[in-house]
């Protein structure tokens, strides 16, 4: 009681909540941060991959690893703070799903990006740190739509007519799996050959960009354990 009657009649509000140089950094800092998450989840992850199921995760994890880091910056763990997040998500890894190593990839983006956004402070310049967003988003901006654009991606296939695995017909194969696939293939390799049952394997290479739907054989692998 004694407490809730200082606060009747003295109600002095702190001046740290009414710091306004200190609102301002927040919510730039918080609009710098929200900017380069948005453009690199939702302008070239999604664009490049095409999976919703993780931009909201991605945002999410961005806009409270900040707000974390920068309410509690003045305490004085923050590299050791800033680690210890790397580790906690790093072993947790959704434990109920399996999350991809590119998804983890953009994961450990997002929270890099979120850290440095909140706690870099004193010496380092906005400049700097404006260089520092400028750089994750360009990076990551080439490496998945110019770089993974000259990528080709494999998938294993059971083939049904052995009549093609001659060398003199391996154009003609390569333009029967197109044509039944869809896939546009660059080249591809012969492996298992079942002359009881009737067919072999292929190792086919093909354009990603061109048949975005179709599972390489990695991912096929990361879903099903």
């Amino acid at each position: 009681m004694e407490f809730i009657t200082d606060i009747i009649t003295n109600p002095n509000i702190p001046t740290s909540f009414m710091d306004s140089n200190n609102i301002l950094e927040l919510l730039f800092r918080f609009i710098l941060n929200l900017a380069v998450t948005v453009f690199v989840i939702n302008y070239v992850y999604f664009r490049a991959t095409g999976k919703r199921s993780y931009v909201f995760t991605y945002i999410m994890i961005s806009t409270t690893v900040f707000f974390l880091c920068f309410l509690l910056g003045s305490i004085e763990l923050q590299l050791g703070f800033a680690l210890g997040l790397f580790a906690i998500f790093g072993i947790i890894r959704y434990r109920t799903d399996t999350i991809p190593i590119r998804e983890m990839t953009y994961l450990f983006l997002v929270i890099t990006i979120s850290v440095i956004n909140a706690l870099t402070r004193g010496e380092v310049s906005f400049g700097e740190i404006a260089f520092t967003n400028t750089a994750f988003m360009a990076t990551t901006w080439v490496m998945e739509r110019v770089w993974m654009k000259r990528h080709l991606a494999r998938r294993t296939i059971v083939y049904d007519r052995l009549d093609l695995i001659h060398p003199s017909k391996h154009q003609e194969l390569i333009d029967d799996i197109e044509t039944r696939t869809g896939m546009v293939v660059a080249k591809f390799s012969i492996g298992q050959i079942d002359l009881a049952k009737g067919y072999i394997k292929l190792i086919v290479f093909y354009k990603e960009s061109v048949t975005p739907n179709i599972l390489t054989d990695a991912e096929i692998s990361e879903r099903s354990t």
